[in-house]
């Protein structure tokens, strides 16, 4: 158990590193299209949730494989983590908002790295109780369904606000 909170951990370090790199990535890039997928192409809200997003997907995919076999309930509960983490932006941010009537840059770069916490931090409990092995299936049908959102929506966002810049 102690180890796979080590790689939990290394996971939320990794998760805060290349999310606060996407940030910048695709005007690194040149504003690459295929990187545009991936990184936010814009300040909307919608984009923010890719700095969470994507990062813990690749980190699931290695936990998953790693400990699978020792703890055989850790998919659902990293599909569980990534929801929970991806959500959190748009609920902490427009409920600070909401409370504060304007945009604070520090409470955005705090939003991430509760969103990581969060995410990482139920991914981790939940892998050790398999309260969510019954719901396997629907959890990863959902970060799928958010996956194609994401590709889909970068390029042909709905006219909402949180697609909005």
């Amino acid at each position: 158990m102690k180890q796979l909170k080590r790689w939990f951990a290394f996971g939320a370090i990794f998760v805060l590193i290349a999310g606060t790199l996407s940030h910048f990535l695709y005007g690194w890039t040149g504003k690459n299209f295929f990187v545009g997928l991936f990184s936010p192409v814009s300040e909307s809200v919608w984009e923010h949730m890719k700095l969470l997003f994507f990062p813990m997907l690749l980190v699931s995919f290695a936990l998953a494989q790693r400990w699978k076999g020792e703890f055989p309930c850790i998919a659902p509960a990293l599909c569980f983590g990534i929801l929970a983490g991806t959500f959190f932006i748009p609920a902490f941010f427009y409920g600070y908002t909401a409370v504060l009537g304007k945009d604070i840059f520090f409470l955005d770069i705090v939003c991430f790295f509760l969103s990581a916490a969060v995410a990482v931090f139920t991914a981790y409990r939940l892998a050790l109780s398999c309260r969510l092995q019954k719901y396997a299936r629907p959890l990863c049908w959902a970060v799928w369904a958010l996956f194609l959102c994401f590709l889909v929506f970068t390029y042909h966002p709905p006219e909402f606000a949180l697609f909005r810049a």
